[in-house]
């Protein structure tokens, strides 16, 4: 799929990606509230999300990026009036990609950063799944932002680091970036190379982790993100790198 779209799109004159450049993380926005979308059927356009999901992750598979992150809920959905949607959604969602094979097939340990465990039972259960029946896949990993807040990502590191200090573990004096980074819900994973933003603003995605990552922003709103967007990101990101050098 990767080299039948980046041969259409470099026919055109649109787009050229080289393959053996790609970012070995990209994180991608789709988690705004759609308040200024009049007349939209909020089902219709989350299950556009969910195919768009697994079409990323096959490209994810086929152009071999290690590492995919996709924020998906804001602590902030809480407010919402469409929240008993949007969990019943995050369910659904979930217990899809359980079920998917090729998450089993080609490996991919799914995570999922940020306070799920606050969220209703019928999420959380779901969450729980998808970890567990991939927690010992190691070949591409995966990452959910659900609840998640990335000023509240860095407080609660410090939080966890306070407590250490309190317990006598650490002294206040070890405290370095290393440490902080260490105790982030994103502690695993190497930072990302390439945010994809579907906000006209930084949305706090991995905050702590942005410092040296470029961050593309796509000019639509998340429902109308598209695979097209995702190579035209990588792109630009190509075309800085060789700038660079």
């Amino acid at each position: 799929m990767f080299k039948k779209i980046t041969d259409i799109l470099k026919a055109r004159g649109k787009i050229h990606i080289i393959k053996a450049d790609m970012p070995r993380h990209i994180a991608i926005t789709m988690e705004k509230e759609l308040k200024t979308m009049p007349n939209i059927n909020l089902e219709d356009v989350y299950n556009k999300r969910t195919n768009l999901i697994k079409n990323l992750v096959n490209v994810q598979i086929e152009s071999n990026i290690p590492i995919m992150t996709i924020f998906l809920l804001s602590s902030s959905a809480k407010n919402s009036e469409n929240f008993s949607f949007l969990m019943d959604d995050l369910s659904k969602f979930f217990n899809e990609l359980i079920a998917n094979k090729k998450i089993h097939k080609n490996q991919i340990k799914v995570s999922v950063l940020g306070k799920w465990y606050d969220l209703p039972e019928r999420v959380v259960n779901q969450v729980r799944g998808i970890i567990e029946s991939t927690k010992d896949y190691d070949k591409f990993f995966l990452n959910f932002c659900v609840n998640y807040d990335g000023h509240e990502e860095i407080v609660d590191a410090c939080r966890l680091i306070a407590r250490q200090i309190k317990s006598e573990k650490i002294d206040p004096e070890s405290i370095n970036n290393q440490l902080i980074k260490e105790n982030l819900y994103s502690s695993y994973f190497i930072s990302p190379d390439l945010i994809i933003e579907n906000n006209k603003k930084f949305s706090g995605l991995l905050l702590w982790d942005s410092k040296n990552s470029m961050i593309f922003f796509t000019d639509k709103q998340w429902p109308d993100f598209t695979k097209i967007d995702f190579f035209r990101a990588i792109e630009a990101f190509q075309n800085k790198n060789q700038r660079k050098n």
